[in-house]
């Protein structure tokens, strides 16, 4: 079972997007969650991933099981062993497997992953990571919209909580993590490049109609 592509971000940054766009270019990621209010065209996270074993172990650590506030520490991300990470790989695939994956390109959405990242590498190491990224005060003023983004009720209080995100990616690049950064705003202004290129890169199809029917300016300009 070859290693997947792993999707994350902050919150409220467009991961649901992109991992929508990998979806219908062809990768796998199993029982997915599907639209609601602040997602209006799906979540596309494995729910047993995310409810079964993300949420519980961000829970375990003593930090928030949905990512918001307290969130794990530099010494929390990298306090784990290789046997862990063999693990956690182990309880990954098996889910996966379950759900109906047989060969081929599959890939999981998390925007929590990010914050104990390392766990994440150590049980994939060849994985290809797409870090979606937004301009932080989008995100804080998203946040303060959301109804599930409870943790603080200021700009200020989100932006500090988005710092934390962007000292992970940094973490991630300087390990020396296969990552490429995609910015979603490019493609709702109408510059598919990007994407087609993050496609191609992940070895998929782009699939130009699917897409261009699945992109809505409108959900991502606030909403989604």
């Amino acid at each position: 079972m070859i290693d997947p592509i792993l999707i994350t971000g902050a919150a409220r940054s467009g991961t649901s997007m992109t991992a929508g766009i990998i979806h219908i270019c062809g990768g796998f990621g199993g029982d997915t969650a599907g639209p609601n209010i602040h997602n209006q065209k799906g979540m596309f996270e494995n729910l047993e991933i995310r409810n079964s074993i993300t949420k519980p172990y961000l829970k375990s650590i003593g930090c928030d099981p949905l990512g918001q506030r307290p969130l794990p520490n530099s010494r929390q991300v990298f306090e784990v062993t290789q046997q862990q990470g063999e693990q956690w790989r182990k309880r990954i695939q098996s889910v996966i497997q379950y759900q109906g994956y047989k060969d081929g390109i599959w890939y999981y959405k998390g925007a929590k992953m990010c914050l104990f990242w390392y766990m994440w590498h150590l049980a994939f190491p060849t994985a290809k990571w797409v870090i979606v990224r937004r301009e932080a005060d989008q995100i804080a003023e998203s946040c303060l919209r959301t109804s599930f983004m409870r943790a603080y009720k200021t700009k200020e209080g989100w932006l500090d909580w988005v710092k934390v995100h962007e000292d992970r990616f940094r973490q991630m690049s300087k390990a020396g993590l296969e990552i490429m950064e995609v910015w979603p705003s490019k493609i709702i202004a109408g510059d598919q490049s990007e994407m087609k290129q993050m496609i191609k890169w992940l070895g998929l199809e782009w699939k130009q109609n699917l897409v261009n029917a699945f992109v809505d300016p409108a959900l991502y300009g606030g909403k989604k």
